[in-house]
């Protein structure tokens, strides 16, 4: 099977288990906050079990700067706690972050271009980036109008600003792998790598997001 029908595959189910996660939150069952903070202590084990198979000299190097991305994904999985008591809120971000990571992906492939930071990320391009943007805004809109029934302007101010940070997180997180010199954080989402690949989009979102609650 190729990498791509993996990727595909994989996406699906995990849009599965989040739609299972709101049709449970329907029932008054919290599964969206529970799963909301599963997969935040699932990538913060990640990222130290990456480091401690890293090379001393590395660590030793780059100490603040591993520090300070361990003190983000802390501070991320401590944002859960106020942010999924409103789980529409996780469910939002879930959409926006899934479809711009998906935007980019597809369209930054299709379209190809100039580069964003190649020597960060060789894939990443700017057309994808726009996409992504666009993609993750739409989303945002239709998840207004599939609740409400209604057009919501605001949560296309809210898509733009989610799907941005969500690229910006997905660029810290490859500055952190190209620092630690690995491709992925793991290998437990075939074609996507670990659970910190997947949803490295959170890192600035979550806690933005919870200090504007706050």
């Amino acid at each position: 099977m190729s990498n791509t029908k993996l990727r595909i595959i994989v996406a699906a189910v995990m849009v599965l288990i989040a739609v299972g996660a709101a049709i449970l939150q329907h029932f008054s069952i919290p599964a969206v906050k529970y799963l909301g903070i599963a997969i935040a202590l699932a990538m913060i084990v990640e990222y130290i079990l990456c480091i401690r198979k890293a090379d001393k000299q590395v660590l030793r190097s780059n100490w603040a700067i591993f520090a300070a991305f361990f003190a983000l994904l802390c501070l991320m999985g401590f944002s859960i706690n106020l942010v999924g008591a409103r789980p529409w809120i996780i469910l939002l971000l879930l959409l926006i972050i899934s479809a711009a990571d998906i935007g980019a992906w597809f369209f930054g492939r299709l379209i190809g271009g100039d580069k964003m930071w190649e020597r960060l990320s060789a894939n990443k391009t700017w057309a994808g980036q726009i996409a992504g943007i666009l993609c993750g805004t739409f989303a945002a809109v239709l998840y207004g109008l599939l609740g409400t029934d209604t057009f919501m302007p605001q949560l296309m101010w809210i898509g733009i600003s989610v799907a941005l940070l969500s690229q910006y997180g997905d660029l810290t997180a490859s500055y952190i792998k190209r620092k630690l010199g690995i491709k992925d954080f793991g290998t437990i989402l075939p074609g996507h790598g670990g659970v910190l690949d997947r949803f490295d989009g959170w890192i600035y979102a979550l806690p933005i997001i919870w200090f504007i609650m706050l």
